[in-house]
């Protein structure tokens, strides 16, 4: 019988997190969506505004006796700047916050033991400020949003940033893809 876990993160922009998970053995499911704030059920208008308290994350499903949360961790510090403070790159805002909402005391001690060794190993030049909160509701975002990247790869933001990410990505983990 399968292990089913939940582990939401926030790292930016969600299409690259989103499409880069849903690559890999063991992912179920990872879904574009936001959490952290206080609007119910926000859109993604409201949640460009940068004042709902929202951050945009993907909600991934796994079978943990295939992928381990610890393993998720290292995908998306290796999908996002984990030093930037409420950005990555050009988007701006609380909204694109380094962010890991814990399901459990467990991924709760993970997050904080992946900061501590990658603080010291001083991959970045500047240290992590990943937020590490309980978990809150979780919105799912507009259909639109879903699978973004593979079904929009001719649209610029996707074309030249996304598009190179997903790349370096499945090259470097390619031994933890799914077989497609």
């Amino acid at each position: 019988m399968a292990n089913i876990k939940l582990a939401t993160l926030g790292g930016g922009c969600f299409w690259c997190i989103e499409a880069a998970l849903n690559s890999v053995e063991g992912v179920l499911k990872a879904i574009s969506g936001y959490s952290g704030g206080v609007i119910e059920n926000p859109t993604y208008q409201q949640i460009c505004q940068g004042d709902s308290g929202h951050a945009e994350v993907i909600q991934v499903e796994f079978d943990q006796d295939i992928i381990s949360f610890e393993q998720l961790l290292m995908f998306f510090f290796q999908l996002h700047d984990p030093t930037q403070l409420n950005r990555q790159g050009n988007d701006i805002g609380t909204q694109y916050r380094s962010v890991i909402y814990y399901h459990d005391n467990a991924q709760r001690l993970e997050a904080m033991k992946q900061i501590s060794e990658l603080n010291n190993l001083k991959i970045w030049p500047s240290p992590i400020v990943t937020e590490i909160s309980p978990v809150s509701t979780f919105y799912p975002a507009e259909d639109y949003h879903q699978n973004y990247a593979n079904e929009n790869t001719e649209q610029p933001y996707c074309t030249f940033i996304v598009t190179p990410k997903l790349e370096k990505f499945k090259y470097k983990f390619k031994s933890y893809l799914k077989n497609i």
